[in-house]
């Protein structure tokens, strides 16, 4: 195969991911909560070194030539959203670093644990606090459901705790993790993480919670537009690179072929 067609065929396979990435941020710049996706690529190395084996001769020309593009691990931003006053009482908005803890099966184990800043909750029919999109539970500091009565007000502190009738009937549980590199989207605003991260995470102690808020989503339209304009146009060199030498390749077999 052609080199240089690979390398143009690798940019233009990362330029496609990175728009089609851009184009998600966009089309969630009014999702609650939504952290905007961050995509990455690296240098390819070449083939001597990325299969261990330099002893075996190569065309030192080619290899100066670098061996393209390929993707690394998109990241989630963690950045604080604006938050936004509701009339909904069960709205809250974390302020400063930290997530909300929901359940996502029954179970201690934890791959069942997921986070949020997603704070839309209401109460369900078995009466437990539970994230509006998903459903799930969210969890107090014990790691238990919190139990309250639908008829009743309630008042959600800075530091989580749940009142009604001003009585503590829970506090909602908001962690950290140390690496947040690792942090995976698993739809409705949930993150997740490897279960031994997940395992040590942290009680955050500078965020807080606001009631009748809602974290607004961290994407900016403009920029988010303009990302997807310049992966478009990248896609377009790619193309036009691959077309090059396709030709190329075709003036070289019917000239040669000529002489032959």
């Amino acid at each position: 195969m052609n080199y240089g067609l690979n390398i143009s065929a690798s940019g233009m396979q990362t330029a496609l991911y990175r728009m089609d990435v851009f184009a998600n941020n966009l089309s969630n710049m009014s999702t609650v909560g939504f952290k905007t996706d961050i995509p990455a690529t690296r240098q390819r190395d070449v083939v001597r070194v990325e299969d261990g084996v330099g002893s075996l001769p190569s065309n030192k020309l080619l290899e100066a030539l670098g061996a393209g593009v390929m993707l690394a691990p998109t990241r989630v931003s963690t950045g604080q959203g604006v938050l936004e006053p509701t009339p909904n009482p069960l709205d809250v908005g974390l302020n400063g670093p930290g997530f909300m803890v929901v359940r996502q099966s029954p179970g201690s184990s934890p791959d069942s644990f997921k986070l949020t800043r997603d704070g839309r909750l209401t109460i369900n029919r078995q009466g437990l606090l539970v994230q509006s999109t998903s459903g799930f539970p969210v969890l107090d500091s014990a790691d238990r459901p919190i139990a309250l009565d639908a008829s009743r007000p309630v008042r959600i502190d800075g530091d989580g705790t749940v009142r009604q009738d001003n009585k503590i009937v829970g506090r909602i549980h908001v962690v950290d993790v140390a690496d947040r590199s690792a942090l995976k989207k698993h739809g409705d605003s949930l993150l997740g993480v490897p279960a031994d991260a997940m395992a040590r995470r942290t009680l955050s102690t500078t965020s807080t919670l606001q009631q009748n808020t809602l974290e607004r989503s961290t994407v900016d339209p403009i920029r988010a537009t303009m990302n997807i304009s310049s992966a478009e146009r990248a896609v377009g060199r790619g193309a036009r690179m691959i077309q090059i030498h396709d030709e190329i390749m075709q003036k070289a077999i019917n000239t040669f072929g000529k002489v032959a």
